[in-house]
């Protein structure tokens, strides 16, 4: 809650400590309490609207940037592909052989 809605609040609920330690017992005239009913309903009301306010949505901005790191590198003695001539018995013949190093 910032701090503008906390001290509206915190208003609020003075407001209504005030108005209820103000209210006497009600005359008979005034529909047995009737007045101190309407008070309480109005005080939940007002509390039910500050309430609903000071808890609205809020705006949390982006979220954290992604970050990867560089491709792994293989460090290795460079391999090529030959061609090799090989005696098999019968005659000679070609291979293709992986050099390495």
């Amino acid at each position: 809650m910032t701090r503008t809605s906390k001290t509206l609040t915190a208003l609020a609920a003075t407001a209504a400590l005030v108005v209820a330690a103000v209210a006497t017992t009600p005359q008979p005239a005034e529909a047995r309490g009737g007045a101190v009913a309407a008070g309480i309903i109005g005080g939940i009301a007002a509390g039910a609207l500050i309430g609903s306010a000071a808890a609205g949505p809020h705006y949390y901005g982006p979220g954290p940037g992604y970050y990867y790191g560089p491709a792994p590198v293989y460090y290795g003695p460079p391999c090529y592909w030959t061609r090799e001539r090989f005696w098999d018995g019968w005659g000679w013949r070609v291979r293709r052989v992986r050099v390495c190093g």
